[in-house]
């Protein structure tokens, strides 16, 4: 199995967010993630774990992320953190310790700053933190309907934080040819 960077990113993110936030469940862990890309992709044009989301019901879901933890992990994942359970709460456990080798200065407190503000969260309230309106998962709800991939383009807008629109459409792009190209992104 090939373990890329964003992989090992995702993978230390989930352990991050389960060691320094309270009642990390599977749903928690979902919005956490979502709102660590989304906010990272708003200011820089990249997402931190190269994750895709879908406007479920429920919120944004990484999909295939969900589908790992529900019906069986990968080994880098499994080594990572403990299975969960297939009933009731499902508490992410980590195994390891987090390597911050793997993110940059601005990714790392973007952790910080989602874990302190979420801490005590429990999943209800990150549900309803993810559903605001003219939000990206809202705008893909309203727009292409349920179960549709929520474009990261959404996230940027006019706010002083925010890249530029055409500047992160082409850093998008540039990464997509370069992912082409050379398996990287």
């Amino acid at each position: 199995m090939i373990v890329t960077h964003h992989r090992e990113k995702l993978i230390n993110a989930i352990i991050y967010f389960a060691t320094h936030t309270k009642c990390c469940g599977k749903t928690k862990l979902l919005k956490l993630l979502y709102f660590l890309d989304f906010s990272y992709f708003k200011q820089t044009g990249k997402s931190v774990t190269g994750l895709d989301y879908f406007a479920w019901q429920m919120g944004p879901v990484p999909r295939e992320l969900f589908e790992e933890l529900s019906e069986g992990m990968k080994p880098d994942l499994l080594a990572a953190i403990h299975d969960l359970p297939k009933e009731g709460f499902q508490q992410i456990r980590p195994k390891k310790k987090f390597d911050e080798r793997f993110f940059s200065k601005k990714e790392t407190e973007l952790l910080e700053n989602l874990a302190f503000v979420f801490k005590d969260a429990k999943a209800d309230a990150m549900v309803e933190s993810t559903h605001l309106k003219n939000e990206p998962w809202d705008k893909t709800l309203k727009q292409k309907g349920e179960y549709k991939q929520i474009d990261y383009m959404l996230a940027v807008d006019s706010e002083i934080a925010s890249l530029p629109y055409d500047e992160a459409k082409e850093r998008m792009q540039e990464r997509s040819e370069m992912y082409k190209i050379f398996g990287v992104g």
